[in-house]
């Protein structure tokens, strides 16, 4: 049966040109969102928005740096002036630096993952919610967050588990502060996941299903198919009640 919750709706999706981003593009698309993908790379925006297209969705490619707030700004704008409102929006876009101990992490990998996954959700929530609030439908956010920050820690990950911390805390802070404006935010808190993202230096994919084997309670990682269909869950009004959650998807890893 094919699902229709967010027909005529329009959805936001930043970093969407791979991974998790380009899937839950395609999910809402699926499901009858009109979809604004955003990143800094054109090319694999535009690869989504044709994939979308292809399958008979409508969908808007806009580059944009998420740590400059005239980019996210126009990210927004261009969204209600293209399709006339923004109803969802998926923070996405971040990025992991690391592999050594804390101390030996160089300041401008510290630096860049401040900037993408906590400045950058941060002006994206600012940009979002100020049009959503003007909307009398509101509008619902989903940031990705991770497991490595307020769930896990693990070693090399150490600032990146702070920055994903981070956008733990920003979530539950922007839900208490916005519900009353109509806009519900929550999370997504991945584990390991099919993308390039928890592959080891060198790893094949063969060796990392075969080390999820033994590492994760259900044996294998989340396909980016599953983190899509809980950030789907979250931004419908089948959660309509649920404000500031941060939703575990992790095959087990944090039990």
């Amino acid at each position: 049966m094919t699902r229709t919750r967010f027909t005529d709706r329009t959805v936001l999706v930043t970093g969407a040109g791979s991974g998790i981003g380009r899937t839950v593009a395609l999910a809402f698309a699926a499901e009858g969102a009109q979809v604004v993908v955003a990143g800094r790379r054109r090319e694999p925006l535009d690869e989504t928005v044709r994939l979308i297209e292809e399958a008979g969705g409508k969908a808007l490619a806009v580059t944009a740096d998420v740590t400059r707030a005239a980019e996210v700004r126009g990210v927004v704008e261009a969204a209600v002036d293209r399709f006339g409102s923004l109803d969802v929006a998926v923070n996405n876009a971040g990025v992991f630096l690391g592999g050594q101990p804390l101390a030996d992490l160089p300041e401008a990998d510290w630096h860049e993952q401040l900037a993408i996954n906590v400045t950058g959700v941060f002006l994206a929530l600012q940009a979002e919610i100020r049009q959503m609030r003007t909307q009398p439908s509101g509008g619902a956010i989903v940031n990705i967050a991770s497991v490595f920050g307020t769930h896990m820690r693990h070693p090399g990950a150490t600032a990146y588990a702070a920055t994903k911390a981070a956008v733990s805390v920003l979530t539950q802070g922007a839900a208490r502060d916005h519900i009353g404006d109509g806009v519900r935010v929550n999370a997504v808190s991945p584990g390991p996941v099919e993308t390039e993202m928890s592959l080891l230096p060198g790893e094949t994919e063969a060796q990392r299903a075969e080390r999820m084997e033994g590492s994760v309670p259900l044996g294998r990682a989340s396909s980016t198919a599953e983190i899509a269909a809980a950030v789907l869950y979250l931004a419908s009004d089948d959660a309509s009640s649920v404000v500031g959650t941060d939703l575990v998807v992790d095959s087990g890893k944090t039990a």
